[in-house]
């Protein structure tokens, strides 16, 4: 895993965490970008989101909803992770995260049992509240993480979509 410290160390020192104070100015919050950046058990997910290039796209306007694993989460697929954050494979990086971000701001109080929004990825995931708020297979652990551009739902499992892996 010394190659996602490094890249997540390599987002720090590029100065990711440095629109904090522009986002910080419009609405007192942090956008999802800095919140992760800020945030320990996201290293890996902000060196993902840096090697895709949606930097750009989740420090924007939104609102958006984000699903997001934890690095024990990533580590947990193993050498698959690696394997993503390398240059050839980015499409499939992209798809994988853009699968955990749904449109707009949906707080937990919000969730329906049973829901299936879709993705920015295109696909649609299942939200089931019988047992504790679950998007697909994975348990929401932290909810409604408020940003100045969305929320953010920590979760203990990385969400991949059908056939992309």
């Amino acid at each position: 895993m010394t190659l996602i410290k490094t890249l997540a160390a390599a987002v720090l020192a590029m100065g990711l965490a440095g629109g904090a104070a522009t986002a910080a100015s419009h609405s007192g919050a942090k956008d999802i970008v800095d919140t992760a950046v800020e945030t320990d058990g996201f290293d890996t997910l902000v060196a993902a989101v840096q090697a895709a290039g949606l930097v750009e796209t989740l420090k924007g306007e939104g609102p958006f909803t984000v699903f997001a694993p934890t690095d024990d989460a990533f580590a947990a697929l193993g050498t698959t992770v690696e394997d993503l954050l390398k240059p050839e494979n980015k499409d499939k990086l992209v798809a994988v995260l853009t699968y955990h971000v749904v449109p707009g701001k949906v707080m937990s109080g919000d969730l329906v049992d049973d829901a299936t929004p879709a993705t920015v990825q295109g696909s649609n995931v299942t939200i089931d509240l019988d047992n504790g708020a679950m998007v697909n297979d994975a348990k929401v652990v932290t909810a409604d993480i408020e940003t100045s551009n969305g929320v953010i739902h920590v979760i203990d499992k990385v969400l991949v979509p059908e056939g992309v892996l």
